[in-house]
């Protein structure tokens, strides 16, 4: 029973972060004259939505006129896999109440490949992410290994979207 009511909270919890940020957008925004501490926050605030996507891509490109575009995009990176920790926890709450057997292939297949599905899905600009951190959170993936690929592959799609940001529109 105890099992099930640390699941229960778990995606409580990352319900309740989801649908903050989507009920405060229209504040959130106004962080952006916090530079790089800004960056994260929103970074990391619009990261934390499930499967309704927010804007964190448009302060990147704002920012990244006026700051460093490289620091920009590691902050937004690094404050987007933060942020993407919503669906891992709701993941990881899921399975617990849902039963492991029943999914015990896919799992194994996440287990097998999370590297480079985390680093991959997290680089492309695609609303279904969600899934992904959902998955590995479901499939007990150490949290320190989601956190790192995620962070990267957010990281090398932020950089690159502040270099075109600054090479195009300068």
């Amino acid at each position: 029973m105890q099992e099930r009511t640390k699941a229960i909270i778990q995606i409580l919890f990352g319900l309740a972060i989801a649908a903050a940020v989507i009920l405060l957008n229209d504040k959130i925004a106004a962080l952006g004259n916090y530079g790089y501490v800004g960056v994260f926050i929103i970074s990391a605030l619009s990261s934390a939505t499930l499967f309704i996507p927010a804007p964190g891509w448009a302060v990147v490109i704002a920012m990244s006129t006026i700051l460093n575009p490289v620091y920009v995009g590691l902050v937004a990176g690094i404050g987007s896999a933060f942020g993407e920790l919503t669906g891992y926890m709701v993941g990881d709450g899921a399975l617990d109440i849902a039963g492991r057997k029943k999914y015990e292939k896919f799992l194994t297949l996440i287990k097998k490949n999370d590297a480079i599905a985390i680093l991959v899905f997290s680089f492309l600009p695609n609303p279904f992410f969600d899934i992904a951190g959902i998955a590995a959170g479901a499939a007990k993936v150490p949290v320190w290994r989601y956190m790192l690929f995620c962070a990267v592959g957010r990281s090398l799609r932020y950089v690159l979207l502040a270099w075109l940001t600054v090479q195009f529109f300068p």
